[in-house]
């Protein structure tokens, strides 16, 4: 009970996984995009931090002006109001109301105010508007029905009857800049400026050095990387160098046991054979150890094989058909039965040595693991721009899981094919082969039971495709003049 409610405490919650997905889509994934949006970031910050400072020590400076326009408003209204004589008093009001949208009314008990938002900048103001108005001044938001800023004076300073006028509200507000949207759009245009050569500045070191590593991932040595840029990224260019250059010499110490072990293995097995053969003893024996002695012999020569590396010769336009025809004939001759599927002429460049090899093992492979008497599949075909030989035999087969882990060099499968021999270098061998090609290995469970495996080929090198009648027809030194 205990372990169960551990495991579902530690599974996360459904909603928790749910916005750990959708961040995962929204968010950029490229260095430039997530450079930019942490720059942009920082900068929209900034800009909001040092417009609020700068709003902080703003405000009282323009609640000085508003409250000095306000008490310059009042005055001069009640002035007017004094000096004017009693029957243009009227005449005065609507004037006021309708030039200026300034308008006066008596106070009464029974007024109905609103209140004015309690924010900073309006307690500044109102501070300011009694200090130079008195401190019996009031103020209200709404006067009855009608909206705007209410002030509060009297006609004379000894009196106690109050009047209201009334200013628009939009003469109080800041003025909105629209000029700001400009620059900002140019902030942010300069931060993606920014970014992108900060970016080119880092992403070219990490482009090289990501195509270097593909090199080593592929049994290559890189050329050196330049160790210059900033000090971070020429300490991971070193190191990176340091480490291809101890693969090298790793792989090239191994190349070398892996040859010298082999070919020195292989004269003693050569006497021991002759001996074997003539000792006198039994056919049965005689033929059981002899075969044995070509087993170590072929496991020999996959150490040789493996221990050359990737294929050195150059890439020559062969007949694939008659290179696979000539090599299942001494399988022929030995009473190995083949289905053939082969086109008459199919010319591809290849590097014909290292693809005879790549054959052959899975060839053997075949014969092993089917039975020198049951029947092998060999069909070469084209399919777009790739040429397909695929070798099917009817042995225990691959499990699916389990095809990815034998293309590793030294890994074999017990269980799935029973009479599995050799030091499991075949497979690994066949895909280092094809990869040299630029093409690959495929593997999957034959229908019926067995073992399916296409070497794919590419039908061009180089980016340039080869004639039609280069590839299928008439030999180029056999065709007819126009």
């Amino acid at each position: 009970m205990s372990s169960e409610t551990g495991t579902q405490e530690s599974r996360p919650h459904p909603l928790l996984q749910g916005l750990q997905q959708l961040t995962l889509r929204i968010f950029p994934h490229t260095l430039l995009w997530q450079t930019f949006l942490l720059m942009g970031l920082v900068l929209v910050l900034a800009l909001a931090i040092w417009s609020q400072i700068f709003r902080h020590f703003q405000e009282p400076a323009r609640a000085r002006d508003l409250a000095q326009m306000v008490a310059s408003v009042v005055n001069l209204t009640r002035t007017a109001l004094v000096n004017a004589e009693v029957a243009k008093r009227t005449e005065l009001l609507i004037d006021l109301a309708a030039l200026e949208g300034i308008r006066i009314y008596p106070s009464e008990e029974s007024d109905d105010l609103g209140r004015l938002p309690d924010t900073r900048p309006m307690r500044l103001l109102t501070a300011e508007i009694r200090r130079n108005l008195g401190a019996h001044t009031r103020f209200a938001s709404r006067w009855k029905t009608l909206d705007g800023f209410w002030v509060s004076f009297r006609l004379d300073p000894h009196d106690t009857d109050d009047f209201w006028v009334m200013l628009p509200a939009e003469r109080l507000q800041a003025p909105v800049a629209v000029d700001w949207l400009a620059w900002v759009s140019g902030a942010l245009l300069v931060t993606l400026l920014g970014a992108a050569l900060i970016v080119a500045h880092i992403s070219l070191p990490l482009r090289n050095l990501a195509r270097a590593a593909n090199l080593v991932g592929r049994g290559h040595k890189p050329p050196a990387l330049p160790e210059s840029g900033p000090t971070e990224i020429a300490a991971v260019a070193r190191a990176f160098n340091q480490m291809a250059g101890d693969l090298a010499r790793t792989d090239a110490d191994r190349a070398l046991i892996l040859a010298g072990v082999s070919h020195d293995l292989r004269t003693p097995l050569a006497r021991l054979r002759l001996g074997v053969e003539m000792s006198g003893a039994p056919d049965p024996e005689v033929a059981a150890m002899v075969t044995d002695i070509e087993e170590m012999d072929r496991i020999i020569g996959q150490f040789l094989d493996f221990g050359r590396g990737d294929p050195q010769e150059p890439k020559r336009p062969e007949d694939l058909s008659a290179l696979v025809a000539g090599l299942l004939e001494p399988y022929c001759l030995r009473g190995t039965p083949f289905a053939l599927d082969l086109p008459e002429r199919l010319q591809i460049p290849v590097r014909a040595l290292s693809l005879r090899r790549a054959i052959a093992n899975l060839v053997d492979n075949a014969i092993r693991y089917a039975g020198k008497d049951r029947e092998i599949t060999v069909i070469l075909r084209t399919s777009g721009n790739e040429a397909q030989l695929e070798v099917s035999d009817r042995g225990p087969g691959i499990p699916e899981h389990e095809i990815e882990r034998l293309r590793h060099p030294f890994t074999r499968l017990e269980s799935a094919r029973s009479d599995a021999r050799g030091a499991g270098l075949g497979l690994a061998i066949v895909d280092r082969i094809m990869r040299a090609h630029d093409g690959r290995l495929s593997l999957a469970p034959r229908t019926g039971g067995g073992l399916q495996a296409i070497l794919h080929l590419p039908l061009a090198t180089g980016g340039e495709s080869l004639p039609a009648d280069r590839i299928r027809g008439t030999p180029p030194d056999e065709e007819e003049p126009a």
